[in-house]
């Protein structure tokens, strides 16, 4: 049979309420009650189900969170963010990798939410594919959006200013002299790529650049940049600038103009956008476009706390500004 909280009350002589807050740790309780308590729990081989005490509270001190792929350097970078924001209120973080499919991101959504998290993150797949899931999930748990954003849906956001961090990148190599400048970026699918992309035309148009410089769009990853690059070096004129729509996509570009003998930045420029941990240690180290991780964390953590304290409050969307961060792959120095 089971042992009960009834079962330790008994065996340690003090009253159920007394026995429950001291397993439970939801009040003080005198240092030689807690002993007998725990003591008497120990004995009687009582083990505490505190899901089902949460559960009883209507929280669980966990919230959800979902990826689009791990292995992209910035997410981890997001998720530790969040994590220490978490911490810090006594919470824990469930994470979870969608692995670039909707049909997985959704799975995982309906397990967090069946686990009765008491909110959800979620870096959206797809501007339009993930609408699904976020439809189905905003009916049992708060949800907060980060970095990217589903098209046109009712729910709360922050990110930084994606069309802004690729001007910024654009300005910087034309100041130093760059009039041919090729964007290697991902397929518009995400929210990022897609404004990421629209900054990039949108400097185009308005610095009078030439409407034929190269749109390379394939994905976020190193491999992408290789081949990309590979791209450019078959088909001259050679740009004289290349701004990536992240820092993985500029390393692979970075370590195929190297293999080929291109001098950065004295044959060509290369910017990245995130500023992921390995930026700096690229070889030259990497201009490029920082995400402030743990401004983003903490808007987040406020939205979705805003979120669980009010379903029916307003929906905020917080776009943060980027900074460029200007290092040796742009003639800069770290």
């Amino acid at each position: 049979m089971a042992v009960t909280i009834r079962d330790v009350a008994e065996h340690a002589g003090v009253s159920v309420a007394t026995a429950s807050r001291v397993l439970t740790g939801s009040r003080n309780v005198s240092p030689v009650l807690a002993q007998r308590v725990n003591d008497a729990a120990r004995a009687l081989g009582y083990r505490h189900n505190a899901v089902a005490s949460a559960l009883r509270r209507g929280r669980t001190n966990t919230v959800g969170m979902i990826v689009p792929e791990i292995e992209n350097p910035f997410f981890p970078a997001i998720v530790e963010a969040v994590e220490r924001r978490l911490q810090g209120s006594g919470r824990d973080l469930f994470l979870c990798d969608a692995q670039q499919d909707v049909a997985i991101e959704r799975h995982r959504a309906r397990a967090l939410a069946n686990r009765q998290v008491d909110g959800l993150i979620i870096v959206p797949v797809s501007s339009t594919a993930s609408r699904a899931t976020l439809v189905e999930v905003t009916e049992r748990t708060p949800v907060v959006q980060v970095d990217r954003y589903v098209q046109e849906y009712p729910a709360d956001w922050v990110g930084v200013d994606d069309q802004h961090g690729i001007s910024l990148a654009v300005e910087h190599v034309m100041a130093l002299g760059a009039t041919r400048v090729a964007f290697v970026s991902a397929a518009l699918e995400s929210s990022s790529a897609q404004a990421r992309h629209a900054g990039f035309e949108r400097m185009i148009e308005r610095n009078g650049l030439p409407h034929d410089t190269p749109r390379l769009l394939g994905t976020f990853r190193a491999e992408w940049g290789r081949a990309a690059a590979i791209e450019l070096l078959a088909h001259p004129p050679m740009p004289d600038a290349v701004v990536c729509g992240n820092d993985e996509i500029a390393v692979g570009v970075l370590g195929e103009f190297r293999r080929k003998r291109v001098r950065v930045p004295e044959d060509v420029l290369v910017t990245g956008f995130d500023d992921i941990r390995f930026a700096q240690l690229a070889d030259p180290p990497l201009t490029t476009v920082r995400q402030p991780g743990d401004q983003l964390a903490a808007e987040c953590i406020r939205l979705l706390d805003a979120r669980m304290a009010d379903r029916d409050t307003p929906i905020q969307r917080v776009a943060i500004a980027p900074s460029l961060v200007i290092r040796e792959s742009t003639g800069g120095s770290s």
